[in-house]
């Protein structure tokens, strides 16, 4: 049974204050901003600092997130290096309300193939919610293999959020699960056409943070079935994402969101906010672009 969820997707952030606690209400804003647009919500990842979180910190950014989602989806991320953690945070966002939870794998040490499949064995056991699994080898050290996630599926997995930033690794991922209603997600906005293409139902896009009206455009374009049109709406999203990385795209994501006129609060240390001369730099190309007024 295919759980659903699909369309854009924003990692959002979490708003912290200059003194590095939640800034719950510029949470509040940001998800109600991104609520009238987005298809649903991925927080507490990478773009959300989970690991900069303590674990009573992600759960809270989780509740905020459920509340008001509006009729978004609430993917919560669970990752974390340990099991149990995992679990607990994972337990917390089925009580919570979510709708589907993500974990990475259990990051810092290397795993085995069949350690990872037992951890993820454990989490989809541990909830009734659709369970993602999140694939970032560049972060995590553990890549799960196109044969691990066919394992999976046929254990229950309910989908897989790709970050590998490796379409051919996508591509495998789609020959080798076959299981009906098996939920695909690319984790970047880069590869969104060519995955969605290949049988994707949505993206996980980093760029939907700042500019949601764009990424759904794009996608509504692709939905429209026009290649033409469709690929030059992905060269306007990579132009956009990579103004986004002229500095560190998490600090950049709180910079941009500030360029529009919103409060994001600040990034968590040790991140540190970006120079003045990226900062206009930046303001400057997405103004050529017409993102920015």
């Amino acid at each position: 049974m295919s759980t659903g969820i699909g369309g854009i997707i924003p990692p959002v952030i979490t708003c912290f204050d200059k003194n590095g606690k939640i800034d719950e209400s510029a949470q509040r804003e940001i998800v109600r901003y991104l609520a009238k647009y987005v298809q649903g919500f991925y927080p507490c990842g990478t773009y959300g600092s989970g690991p900069l979180m303590t674990t009573e910190e992600r759960k809270r950014v989780a509740e905020i997130v459920i509340k008001e989602k509006a009729s978004a989806k609430a993917i919560i991320h669970v990752g974390a290096a340990s099991t149990a953690e995992a679990l607990d945070l994972a337990r917390h966002a089925e009580a919570a309300g979510a709708d589907a939870i993500g974990a990475i794998p259990p990051y810092y040490y290397a795993y085995s193939q069949a350690q990872l499949i037992e951890h993820y064995r454990k989490l989809i056991k541990a909830v009734k919610i659709p369970v993602f699994l999140y694939n970032n080898p560049e972060l995590s050290r553990n890549p799960v293999s196109a044969e691990s996630l066919r394992i999976l599926a046929d254990d229950g997995l309910a989908g897989v959020k790709d970050s590998s930033f490796d379409l051919v690794n996508f591509y495998n991922y789609v020959l080798a699960v076959k299981k009906p209603g098996f939920t695909f997600i690319v984790g970047t906005e880069a590869i969104a056409a060519a995955a969605l293409d290949a049988g994707a139902s949505g993206v996980i896009a980093g760029l939907a943070n700042v500019f949601p009206e764009f990424l759904v455009d794009f996608f509504s374009t692709w939905k429209k079935g026009d290649s033409r049109a469709t690929a030059k709406k992905q060269l306007e999203v990579m132009r956009a994402r990579n103004v986004l990385k002229l500095g560190p795209t998490l600090t950049m994501t709180y910079a941009a969101l500030r360029m529009r006129g919103f409060n994001p609060g600040y990034p968590r240390a040790p991140y540190t906010e970006i120079s003045k001369d990226i900062y206009d730099k930046a303001l400057k190309e997405f103004q050529l672009m017409g993102l920015i007024g």
